[in-house]
């Protein structure tokens, strides 16, 4: 049986933590309530007096080195003054050193330090993602070339049935929302040109607006928060189900499989979509436009056709491929990022259409300083 005792010290000695008894594994449980109840004066440093200790081990070491910070001490002091015998000191000292040494208070930390850890945390996530996600579209594009040299490799199967789920399906949406920004365009704009006595000018207005810029940026939106985050809901439960570890352990690659069909499928697909949402917002803009201007559909075509040219409609297309590879990839590497819980399908699946909106807006921008910085 393990003992502790305090004995106030005499005249100018400090006071004193006397032990004895077995100070062993099976006494770990008494030694540590012994501990736990032992009442010391805050601010006082005790002696360790163990020279009453019959029995030590590794156990009963590191609860005595315990004791002896608690009291304001430590082991080697233990060891020098505290009267144990040599065969019990030098156990003592090989369990100090293993000991990592107590870790320092950190510093209190101020509203505007926080802050700092924040923003420096944050950057550095975001670098190491966006390294993560530049060996993602590395993979993605190895396979590509992979799967190009080998035809037979190719799952066209997947590759229909993801453009069917991505285009043909998403066509109401897109479609609905083009045709009612075209009738806003033209409301809003007849009624600004209106006090200029230039309303013939919304013609240019809404056809500017619909092909260049809105059409295609409306529809990379719609596909980002529809087949976006599908794409990483669907892959994200494979991965919960170890689905995706499966198919590595019969020889299959993710990439080749799961990545490559969705795509394809979606850079096929959005140009198509948006040049669906071209023609629907310039038909909602030409019907505003009649209702509210009498300005005949023969009229609108006219002027269209007279002041429109190529570029107008194709810098709109020269984008959509751009913006289809962004959306497919950040949907597919969120999925893989998913790890284990549906909470975090949900947060990765959030978090790809928040991305690919984010990245769809960054190239649209790059774009037009390209496009005015060559004239078109």
């Amino acid at each position: 049986m393990a003992t502790l005792s305090v004995h106030t010290g005499a005249g100018t000695d400090a006071p004193c933590v006397r032990l004895g008894g077995d100070w062993t594994v099976e006494q770990a449980g008494d030694i540590q309530r012994k501990i736990a109840e032992l009442i010391l004066t805050p601010g006082e440093a005790y002696r360790i007096d163990a020279a009453q200790i019959r029995r030590l081990d590794t156990t009963g070491a590191l609860l005595l080195i315990k004791l002896a910070r608690r009291c304001g001490s430590d082991a080697a002091t233990v060891i020098a003054q505290g009267g144990l015998p040599e065969r019990l000191k030098e156990l003592l000292s090989v369990v100090d050193s293993h000991i990592a040494a107590p870790a320092p208070e950190p510093p209190a930390r101020t509203g505007l330090l926080h802050l700092v850890e924040q923003v420096g945390e944050t950057a550095l996530w975001l670098w190491k993602d966006s390294l993560q996600f530049i060996a993602f579209v590395g993979a993605v594009v190895q396979t590509f070339f992979f799967v190009l040299t080998r035809p037979r490799r190719f799952r066209f199967t997947s590759l229909v049935f993801s453009i069917e789920q991505v285009g043909l399906n998403a066509l109401p949406i897109v479609g609905l929302i083009s045709f009612l920004i075209g009738v806003v365009l033209a409301y809003q704009g007849a009624s600004q040109l209106r006090r200029f006595g230039a309303e013939i000018f919304v013609v240019d207005l809404i056809a500017i607006s619909v092909l260049r810029e809105v059409g295609i940026l409306l529809t990379a939106i719609v596909v980002a928060g529809r087949s976006g985050s599908a794409f990483t809901a669907q892959i994200g439960s494979m991965v919960v189900h170890e689905e995706v570890d499966a198919m590595r352990t019969i020889g299959l690659d993710p990439m080749e499989v799961l990545v490559l069909p969705r795509v394809l499928a979606l850079v096929i697909a959005l140009p198509l979509l948006a040049f669906f949402s071209d023609i629907l917002g310039l038909i909602g803009g030409g019907l505003m436009a009649w209702v509210t201007q009498g300005l005949s559909p023969v009229l609108f075509m006219e002027r269209l056709q007279e002041n429109i040219g190529f570029w107008t409609f194709g810098v709109g297309m020269i984008k959509a491929p751009v913006f289809a590879a962004l959306i497919s990839l950040v949907g597919c590497y969120e999925g893989f990022q998913v790890s284990g819980s549906a909470e975090s399908v949900g947060r990765q699946t959030t978090r790809s259409v928040v991305e690919a909106i984010f990245l769809v807006i960054v190239a649209d921008a790059v774009f037009s300083i390209f496009f005015n910085m060559i004239g078109i």
